[in-house]
């Protein structure tokens, strides 16, 4: 698999934290550690968890998923002020709970639900010390945003645009744990990028036995999140031993990962590229005629949908 170096431009070359690589935790202890922070999460509420059971019901009705919503006012309130943010750039604003379910779809609106309760779950500037949260919540939401376009450009069903998005943004979420519980050793990490030409999970699974996908697995479970979205956090990295029926949304998150990080978009500590598995662009392109040389066309669309992107998580923390 070659690699591509990419520049010092977003501080990629942090430097190795001076407590060294003698102090690192032993694998199963940070197994342990990392474990009773994902347990220590705020469960989903039971809101959420109602509105997760409605729409898996392919009888259920916009009405439904309204009435459920509607018991819960902080989400109701969220829901509102997506619905009639910029992000979906409606004509009108939408004062009816009933009729933003009916005009944005009940998958839409699971998507957003789910997306602005685990958001909240983290918070925006939770201790990040390795990492940038800045950046690297730019990058997540690069990666939402240009999933999405591609599955509008390739004419995917409109109901399914925000499990999209909602895979994109979280498929780095596992660095988050990591990020608070291993700080130090996370500058080690990505300190090691200065002189190993090689992509930062290779480097997380040197150093601590565990790589983010595998942190973020398990926060999918935590969370018994849907499979279009807790595949692409896992597999992310490993799309050649994946068996499961999610290809598309998976295969649109790595490419969308590659051009968020070839293109700079924001910074997720990752500083070298891994050319894009061979899996992932036969899929592509037999089944599109979008690729990556083409998504480069759409460029300003993305910078202007990260504009508005930035809304979503505004409002979901």
């Amino acid at each position: 698999m070659s690699l591509t170096k990419k520049s010092d431009k977003k501080g990629c070359f942090a430097k190795v934290s001076s407590k060294g690589k003698g102090l690192h935790l032993q694998y199963h202890h940070r197994l342990t550690i990392l474990n009773h922070y994902i347990r220590q999460l705020p469960p989903f509420p039971a809101t959420v968890k109602k509105v997760m059971e409605i729409c898996r019901d392919v009888n259920t009705s916009p009405t439904d998923l309204t009435k459920v919503i509607s018991l819960d006012p902080v989400l109701t309130g969220k829901v509102m002020q997506l619905v009639n943010s910029a992000y979906f750039g409606l004509s009108r604003e939408i004062i009816s709970l009933v009729r933003a379910v009916v005009m944005l779809g009940m998958n839409t609106v699971k998507n957003l639900v789910l997306g602005a309760t685990v958001m909240s779950a983290f918070g925006p500037r939770k201790n990040f010390r390795a990492l940038n949260m800045d950046m690297f919540w730019k990058h997540s939401l690069g990666v939402g945003v240009i999933a999405k376009l591609i599955a509008q450009k390739r004419n995917i069903d409109k109901q399914l645009l925000e499990g999209y998005f909602i895979a994109g943004l979280l498929h780095d979420i596992g660095k988050v744990p990591l990020n608070s519980k291993f700080s130090d050793e996370y500058l080690d990490i990505i300190g090691i990028t200065e002189k190993e030409p090689q992509p930062l999970f290779i480097s997380e699974k040197q150093l601590l036995g565990i790589d983010h996908s595998y942190v973020g697995n398990l926060i999918a479970e935590k969370w018994k999140l849907g499979k279009e979205i807790s595949d692409p956090i896992s597999y992310h990295h490993a799309p050649e031993t994946y068996q499961g029926v999610q290809n598309d949304i998976l295969f649109t998150v790595i490419l969308s990962d590659y051009f968020a990080n070839n293109s700079e978009i924001g910074f997720s500590g990752n500083c070298y590229l891994e050319n894009i598995y061979h899996e992932v662009m036969p899929y592509l392109e037999n089944n599109t005629e979008l690729n990556f040389n083409n998504i480069s066309f759409f460029s300003d669309e993305v910078e202007k949908e990260i504009e508005k992107a930035q809304i979503f998580l505004k409002v979901a923390v």
